[in-house]
């Protein structure tokens, strides 16, 4: 057990990404010593943008869980920023996506998620009315969900609940017995229940074919519906500063390109860290925010092992979240009559240099957020997912050259589809980007270049993959979005909260982070 006397006790944080930086944040709150080792010259991790010329591209959020007081995650935001500072963007329509094979009966190949809940029902009744009752019990269910706090007790960890809070969660059972309804309904088993041919289309291509638990669209829509999902203007970097300023104002210290080597050990207990230039820097508590597969087997040399994390890194129990080819144009024109998220069938497939097929394509319009491009101007990025990241950080690595060909045509044929479907845009391109899955590996270091921890699959809600700690090996702590399938910002920053709140549960040192709120 460690000594009462806490103040001035060290803890060194591995990643300056947005847990990495909420970690950081709560333990100077509560009086520790931290200091962050980052192995890139900025902080923010997945959660960043940068700068082409007059452009800024974007390689992170698109919409933050928490955005007004209609989440339980803007109480966690609100402990460490001031969010009524910060200026958000709810858009009318989660995206827009056009089918192949069929029309409404207005005679349109395209689909509108709306995010207004009656909005979307009153158009799911329209187009579809033979399909109400399907469409009825959809619409419930999310209007179910806003009904409870998700999370429940989001600021306890569950690990650290007293009996008569447990005894307390017994309200929850309608709300258990509501997700245990759905989730095992994916997009596809829904859309098998469809009688319209276009509802049935659309439903089955809400990711492109995948079949993914129908959750990962539900539980945003009804967050969507009460405005607590919306983009901030400025975008993924200028959100993530946020938190590095707030870390630096409450005394944390940030090493920045400090790649970390390994986690100094001795009697199962960590002591600090060994750096990639040799130097060594010594805490009591090691925290790694940076990504699962390195920590476990490079920084922890594999050496601290169990069925779950073998299978893990086998991808028998969870597969890696997909990454990305993204290429991002600053273009002098502004798309008004466009939506400003949207999907459409390629007249003919393209395949990517990693194998990939795709037959449909995704683009994103920034001309909401005036930030991003000089006035008359705008940024459209176009995004291929892929689960072949591996080949592109392979590839880099041994043929620069290579990869810069292959990544730059299959940007060429990318572009020439889009001009093809948004009409001239060629002569309009003022800046362009490529962005691959050795990109994000390269930045962030994620494994297979993933840009958001798990895949959920099939099961939304399934246990908790990786544990904040560690079985045999003390001092030691895990955050980040690896924590929970699906990750994203809102398991970054709560992960980041459980771990700190679990660190002073051991110290017997008070948790009271709504003091310095």
């Amino acid at each position: 057990m460690f000594s009462h006397k806490y103040r001035g006790m060290k803890v060194n944080i591995i990643g300056a990404g947005v847990s990495g930086l909420t970690v950081g944040c709560y333990l100077q709150m509560c009086g520790f010593d931290t200091e962050i080792f980052e192995k890139q010259s900025s902080a923010g991790g997945l959660c960043t943008s940068w700068k082409r010329g007059e452009y800024t591209f974007d390689g992170g959020l698109q919409w933050l869980l928490g955005s007004n007081s209609g989440s339980a995650f803007y109480q966690l935001w609100s402990e460490l920023l001031d969010m009524e500072s910060i200026e958000f963007v709810s858009h009318e329509s989660r995206f827009h996506t056009e089918v192949k094979n069929t029309v409404d009966k207005y005679g349109s190949p395209v689909f509108k998620l709306y995010t207004n809940l009656t909005q979307l029902e009153d158009y799911l009744l329209d187009i579809a009315p033979e399909d109400s009752k399907e469409i009825r019990k959809l619409i419930t269910f999310m209007r179910n969900i806003q009904k409870h706090e998700l999370p429940p007790n989001i600021k306890k960890v569950n690990s650290l609940l007293t009996f008569k809070e447990k005894m307390g969660m017994i309200k929850l059972l309608p709300l258990a017995r509501l997700f245990m309804k759905w989730k095992n309904v994916t997009t596809l088993s829904f859309a098998r229940k469809l009688k319209n041919p276009f509802l049935k289309e659309a439903f089955s291509l809400l990711f492109d074919g995948e079949d993914l638990s129908l959750l990962v669209i539900t539980v945003p829509l009804s967050s969507y519906d009460t405005k607590s999902a919306g983009y901030p203007i400025g975008g993924s970097l200028k959100f993530s500063q946020k938190f590095e300023e707030k870390y630096l104002k409450l005394g944390g210290k940030i090493n920045f390109n400090g790649s970390v080597s390994k986690i100094l050990i001795e009697n199962n207990t960590t002591k600090g860290l060994i750096l990639e230039d040799g130097s060594k820097h010594f805490s009591d508590i090691t925290i790694s925010a940076a990504d699962w597969n390195y920590t476990f087997f490079e920084a922890l040399e594999g050496k601290y092992t169990n069925k779950t994390i073998l299978s893990l890194r086998n991808q028998k129990k969870l597969k890696i979240y997909y990454s990305v080819f993204m290429v991002s144009l600053g273009l002098s024109r502004t798309f008004e009559s466009h939506p400003h998220y949207f999907r459409f069938p390629l007249k003919s497939a393209i395949v990517s240099p990693d194998g990939t097929k795709y037959e449909r394509m995704e683009v994103h319009i920034y001309n909401y957020d005036p930030t991003l491009a000089p006035e008359g101007k705008t940024v459209v990025s176009v995004s291929f997912y892929t689960t072949a990241g591996d080949y592109w950080i392979m590839l880099r690595n041994a043929d620069k050259t290579s990869y810069d060909v292959l990544k730059n045509d299959f940007a060429n044929i990318i572009i020439n589809a889009l001009d093809e479907k948004l009409g001239d845009i060629k002569s309009y391109i003022e800046e362009r980007d490529i962005t691959t899955p050795a990109t994000y590996h390269r930045y962030t270091g994620n494994h297979g270049g993933s840009v958001q921890g798990w895949l959920p699959g099939k099961n939304l809600i399934a246990s908790t993959p990786v544990k904040p700690d560690l079985a045999g090996l003390d001092n030691f702590y895990f955050t980040g979005h690896w924590s929970q399938a699906g990750g994203g910002l809102p398991i970054a920053i709560k992960s980041g909260r459980d771990v700190a709140q679990m660190i002073c549960k051991k110290c017997k040192v008070p948790f009271t982070p709504e003091s310095h709120s």
